[in-house]
């Protein structure tokens, strides 16, 4: 039954965490009958926005009523829950799975969908899809500024964003770090930009060099425009950013063989923010870039890395010894099984 819900996962992630999600707030209300959505949230230890979407969606299925008294659980909703009950248990393999790599890494929150992104055959799309719903889910309502790091995977993530993720919230997308000089389609204002336009939204730009001499990394902040920019992405309250290879983003940032020789004697294996790490997290070298810095992430309130595939294992592990505690990584069983046989 555990490798049918991959299946189903594979081919529906948000079906199954809404599944997760309407099980959860309907065992809740059963136990608290009958309970307000402050008072449930607080138990179940999630948003009132989360707990109002799936209530609503419940009663409208005749699962649950509300009255002034509070929610209190149908006769079919209580045949629901008892049925689902043991499908949920077979599922709750999987997501005690997510709980030990969440614990192992030291962050907050894990997400794993199955497959091996990094396979020939692999696609990151489930990572999208699963990206897409904890921003629906842990999005606070009302204005937030949401930074963004480019890359493939974000892209990918940016294409399966809809105006839904902007109902009842202002969004206003940003770069998280200048980033002129890669492929322009998976360039952090690229990203951002599609993200407000899949979403309804507003981004600004940031047009800086990837790379810059320490002079000109330092007389670029006293330039109005870039300014401007740079205190809205140091006031954003949400980051979602990716976890590279040292190898491959050396490369693809075309840095110079001898940058690439020193890299590999300093046994780097992972970047993220232009920061090189190795194994235990020690970062070996780092390059000047405007932007957020690993460092400013401890004050964020949402951080999302999305990252995945047997081939990052070693990286995603790495780097989290640097990240915040609140981080949520989103990533795939490839990453995931290279991670929890360490």
């Amino acid at each position: 039954m555990q490798d049918d819900w991959q299946w189903v996962e594979a081919i529906m992630p948000q079906m199954v965490t809404k599944l997760t999600s309407r099980f959860r707030v309907l065992k809740g209300i059963a136990a608290l009958q009958p309970v307000g959505r402050r008072t449930l949230a607080n138990h179940l230890a999630c948003t009132e926005r989360t707990v109002r979407t799936t209530t609503d969606a419940l009663a409208n299925l005749g699962f649950i009523q509300m009255s002034v008294k509070g929610m209190q659980i149908t006769a079919a909703g209580n045949r629901v829950l008892h049925g689902l009950t043991p499908v949920m248990d077979t599922l709750a393999g999987r997501q005690e799975r997510e709980r030990k790599l969440a614990q192992k890494l030291g962050i907050a929150n894990c997400t794993i969908v199955p497959g091996d992104s990094t396979a020939a055959n692999g696609s990151l799309g489930g990572m999208a899809e699963a990206a897409k719903q904890v921003l629906m889910d842990q999005l606070p309502s009302g204005a937030s500024t949401v930074a963004v790091m480019g890359g493939h995977t974000l892209a990918t993530v940016a294409s399966v964003l809809t105006p839904s993720l902007a109902t009842n919230r202002e969004l206003l997308f940003v770069p998280a770090r200048g980033g002129i000089g890669e492929s322009p389609d998976i360039q952090a204002n690229a990203v951002s930009a599609q993200m407000a336009q899949r979403t309804n939204s507003k981004f600004r730009s940031l047009f800086v060099p990837e790379q810059l001499n320490t002079a000109t990394y330092k007389s670029l902040f006293a330039e109005p425009a870039i300014h401007e920019v740079l205190q809205l992405i140091n006031e954003s309250n949400v980051v979602l950013h990716g976890i590279g290879q040292a190898r491959t983003m050396a490369e693809r940032r075309n840095m110079s063989p001898r940058v690439i020789g020193d890299l590999t004697a300093a046994h780097a294996v992972g970047e993220a923010f232009g920061f090189f790490f190795d194994a235990t997290g020690h970062v070996v070298s780092k390059f000047p870039r405007i932007g957020i810095g690993i460092a400013d992430l401890a004050n964020k309130p949402l951080v999302i890395a999305v990252a995945g595939g047997a081939e990052k294992g070693t990286a995603i592990a790495a780097y989290m010894h640097l990240a915040p505690a609140q981080t949520w990584l989103i990533t795939d069983d490839g990453a995931a099984d290279i991670v929890l046989k360490k």
